[in-house]
């Protein structure tokens, strides 16, 4: 994945590849993997690419979802909103419930994430992201077993 020294005990099978972003499901886990392969993920192509996952999570029950966006520099509050205020409303009825989340050793970026997931979680109080067990993690593979 982002970190090509990262040894796994899973195999990983890509589901898609995009101009900024890799699509990926663990071999016989319900676990699906966006990896972001650029600083920056375009709007467009970062609904497509969670639209592609939500075929997944019909198709391969997949009940856990691991972003990793270790490669990230760019912060893209309108594609964070979507992302938790429509696209996980949506996932969740289909069963997707664990996300987990690798992000970059980037003070400031981390930073930002925090302050809009903050905002997005105060303006919509009642929707179904707010129960879903969301943590973050170091490692591909911790998220994976976590």
């Amino acid at each position: 994945m982002s970190n090509e020294t990262e040894t796994l005990k899973d195999n990983l099978v890509t589901h898609h590849q995009g101009s900024h972003a890799k699509i990926s499901f663990v071999e016989g886990k319900p676990v699906a993997i966006v990896e972001a392969t650029s600083t920056y993920i375009p709007i467009e192509e970062f609904k497509n690419v969670f639209s592609e996952i939500g075929k997944l999570v019909g198709s391969k029950k997949i009940t856990k979802l691991i972003f990793d966006k270790r490669k990230l520099t760019v912060f893209h509050q309108p594609s964070m909103e979507w992302y938790f205020t429509e696209w996980k409303e949506q996932m969740w009825h289909k069963g997707l419930k664990t996300h987990r989340k690798i992000l970059p050793d980037n003070k400031v970026f981390q930073q930002s994430v925090k302050i809009g997931r903050e905002k997005i979680k105060e303006e919509n109080p009642n929707l179904k992201f707010n129960e879903m067990d969301i943590q973050y993690k170091d490692s591909l593979q911790d998220a994976i077993d976590n």
